[in-house]
């Protein structure tokens, strides 16, 4: 682990907001991927388009959009950023009936997008889930991770 210190917290452990006015602004990118399971039927339905409350898969993406704007009013201690892009993109696996999603966060900042990017895909896989509870209340949402972020001080990193 390169640097165990939270920083979130001062001195006395007291919770803080990191200060980053003395960062340079740079381009910063944040690539996140998370996966919803659900019966082959809660599937198909999907891909046909004729859910009862309309396109799935549409409406989870402007979900994750719009929640990627609004993370730091859900995350006390996280930074408003003024956001560049950001792209909400699904990949359907039929052979094990799930979707992934895989969400790219942009800045031009002082502070990265990671959260951004955490953010807007946990609220688009909760977008499908909600849109589909009715026919499927056991699907399983996970697999939410980051795997890439580029910029800022501690540059390129990438998942293994």
């Amino acid at each position: 682990m390169p640097d165990a210190t939270l920083t979130h917290f001062n001195p006395r452990g007291e919770a803080h907001m990191v200060d980053v006015g003395a960062k340079h602004e740079t381009t910063r990118i944040a690539r996140v991927k998370g996966r919803i399971s659900m019966l082959p039927d809660t599937l198909a339905l999907i891909l046909r388009g004729d859910a009862k409350k309309g396109d799935v898969l549409g409406i989870a993406r402007i979900a994750g959009i719009q929640a990627s704007k609004r993370t730091a009013d859900l995350i006390p201690l996280c930074h408003p950023i003024p956001l560049t892009h950001v792209s909400v993109d699904f990949t359907v696996d039929e052979a094990n009936p799930s979707i992934e999603v895989l969400v790219t966060a942009e800045t031009v900042g002082r502070t990265g997008v990671e959260m951004e990017a955490l953010t807007a895909a946990s609220v688009a896989l909760l977008t499908i889930y909600d849109m589909c509870k009715a026919v499927d209340r056991g699907m399983q949402i996970g697999e939410i991770r980051l795997i890439e972020k580029l910029g800022g001080k501690s540059g390129h990193w990438q998942a293994e």
